[in-house]
């Protein structure tokens, strides 16, 4: 938090400034920005994810600051668009985080260059409107992984929205470079969504992007015994099995993935600081 003196036959005191210039917060996107797999009760849909972590930080000594959460897990890019951009622009945001695509390009025919076509129309209009625009890239799901077969349209995926970014004067919140994300820990045994500790990584990641001074202490997973080869591969059948093919032929099938959900805070409101508690186990169930 600043300080500025009183000028004009003032005290001389210091005044305190606010932290950051935001007031009204709205995320959009998929199950990533929903916060899926960062368990909290006490959470709306009982969800917590580092949206929620990135509003309380920006609460803090703003008294009239509101946060809405418009992302619905399952979402492809145009449902988010479709669903969630005019409801955005209603609650007259004065910082809107962005995240969509992934669902879209883990399925066959993916186009990323298109996909970021639909996301530069969505730039444009809230640029246009004064909002400040933060855009997530993807993270790099490695050359190791089942996911690495992906990572050659994620990579142009984000060029294209680094461009969009500088183009419009967007913000961008670069998964693709922590490479703290590499540990397995950051992830849910789902291998698609980060978990508390991931989520914890991503929100003070996106503090700094924001340049906000934030109290999320760094947190690092505990170092995990080393496998086999053999251990390791049966692990990534086993998940690909349980978790990666039922996903891809829901999409291919069109069938939804919401199972119903819709937006957990649709209304900008204010948002209670989550009190610090220690993370629960973030060790996943499978290696990656």
């Amino acid at each position: 938090m600043g300080f500025e003196t009183e000028g004009g036959g003032g005290s001389g005191q210091p005044r305190m400034l606010p932290p950051h210039p935001w007031r009204r917060f709205v995320a959009m996107g998929d199950s990533f920005t929903e916060g899926l797999d960062d368990p909290e009760p006490l959470s709306p849909g009982g969800h917590r994810g580092w949206a929620d972590r990135v509003a309380e930080e920006l609460s803090r000594g703003v008294p009239d600051f509101a946060y809405a959460n418009l992302a619905v897990r399952g979402q492809l890019l145009h449902e988010v668009f479709e669903t969630q951009l005019g409801h955005a622009l209603a609650l007259k945001p004065d910082l809107l985080s962005m995240q969509a695509g992934g669902n879209d390009l883990f399925h066959p025919g993916a186009d990323p260059d298109r996909l970021a076509a639909e996301v530069e129309n969505a730039v444009e209009i809230l640029r246009s409107r004064g909002v400040n625009v933060l855009i997530f890239v993807g993270p790099d799901s490695g050359r190791a992984t089942v996911l690495g077969q992906f990572r050659s349209k994620i990579a142009i995926y984000n060029e294209n929205l680094r461009g969009i970014a500088d183009h419009h004067g967007a913000l961008i919140a670069d998964l693709w470079s922590m490479t703290e994300l590499h540990d397995s820990q950051m992830w849910s045994a789902d291998r698609l969504h980060p978990s508390s500790l991931g989520h914890h990584a991503v929100a003070s990641m996106v503090l700094k992007t924001l340049n906000v001074p934030h109290n999320l202490e760094p947190r690092s997973p505990k170092p995990l015994p080393e496998k086999r080869w053999r251990q390791a591969r049966a692990e990534d059948i086993t998940w690909a099995r349980e978790y990666f093919v039922p996903w891809v032929v829901r999409g291919i099938k069109h069938e939804p993935t919401n199972g119903g959900h819709s937006a957990k805070r649709p209304v900008a409101a204010p948002i209670e600081i989550a009190p610090v508690t220690p993370e629960p186990s973030n060790r996943s169930q499978f290696g990656t």
